[in-house]
């Protein structure tokens, strides 16, 4: 097919911030748990992994996460932690003999419980707002998503009883469609809920419809010298409203939103090499040394240290 051709007939997917941002973040699903738990089992996480997530691909269990949630869940429902938290999942009943975690094949005769476990990290610096902006626990029931956790859950299942070649590779590639569109649910929970809660957090500002196009344009413009006044136009908003709207969403000022970004962006084009003064000039600074102060309060690094890949966690 004609290349040319092609771009005419790709669609339209419009230009979404929260797309961006998960695009830059370069999230990472590994996969650490993938099996039928029998017998007399008992998962325990005690100290808690950091990011991870758990999806029940057969049957039912119970997680108790003390302080969270201590209950059921049962096949398809997902459940993201977007930080260390201890828990433990464990039989809805005692069961008998030694635990054992089996393929589906394998384990097809005997009671248990399909289970899928994987980290979940970012490759970026920033990824922390995006986790800070989820709650610890997040779990989302089957029913609740079954639009596009069923046809997950099916893929899983299918791959997980043919393990065929490639197989960790497509655990992996679905495993981070999950936590994407884990993210995205919660995202638009809380715009339907927007008036029952007062949490302030960024994804609040995607979810937004109005608010979603001037950041959009931010998104677009790093190095603009954007004003209150032609943001504001852009939600059709007045500059007063937009600015309050704006701080009382996401927590954040226009301006401390504006540097954020630019800094994200920042620091991806350090680590692919970017010249520092490059970089300054692409996000927006006309003094490399002003730059170089705003990425090194943000980070607390210098851009020429993460240019040269040095250690700096």
């Amino acid at each position: 097919m004609n290349d040319s051709k092609a771009v005419n007939y790709a669609p339209g997917y419009g230009f979404d911030p929260l797309s961006e941002v998960m695009q830059l973040l370069k999230l990472n699903v590994a996969i650490y748990h993938n099996a039928k738990v029998c017998g007399g089992w008992q998962l325990d996480d005690e100290a808690g992994r950091g990011a991870s997530f758990h999806i029940v691909t057969l049957g039912s269990c119970l997680l108790d996460a003390p302080g969270h949630y201590s209950g059921e869940l049962h096949e398809g429902d997902l459940v993201l932690f977007t930080r260390a938290l201890p828990h433990i999942l464990r039989p809805l009943a005692a069961l008998s003999g030694k635990q054992q975690h089996l393929s589906f094949n394998d384990g097809e005769s005997l009671n248990g419980t399909g289970l899928l476990c994987g980290d979940v990290s970012f490759q970026h610096k920033g990824s922390s707002h995006l986790l800070d902006a989820l709650p610890p626990l997040l779990l989302i029931r089957f029913e609740q998503a079954k639009a596009w956790l069923q046809p997950l859950l099916q893929m899983i299942v299918a791959e997980n009883r043919a393990l065929g070649a490639v197989s960790k590779v497509i655990f992996d590639r679905l495993s981070e469609l999950l936590v994407t569109y884990a993210v995205r649910h919660y995202m638009m929970e809380q715009t339907d809920k927007r008036d029952q809660t007062n949490k302030a957090t960024m994804l609040a500002l995607y979810g937004d419809e109005r608010l979603a196009l001037a950041v959009s344009e931010i998104h677009r413009q790093p190095a603009e010298e954007w004003r209150l006044e032609q943001l504001a136009k852009k939600a059709m908003m007045s500059r007063t409203v937009f600015a309050e709207k704006f701080k009382s969403l996401s927590g954040w000022t226009v301006g401390q939103y504006i540097t954020w970004w630019r800094m994200q962006l920042a620091w991806q084009q350090l680590q692919n090499g970017d010249a520092v003064a490059n970089v300054a000039d692409n996000v927006g600074y006309k003094s490399e040394a002003a730059f170089s102060r705003a990425f090194k309060k943000m980070f607390e690094v210098s851009p020429g240290r993460v240019r040269r890949g040095s250690d700096y966690e």
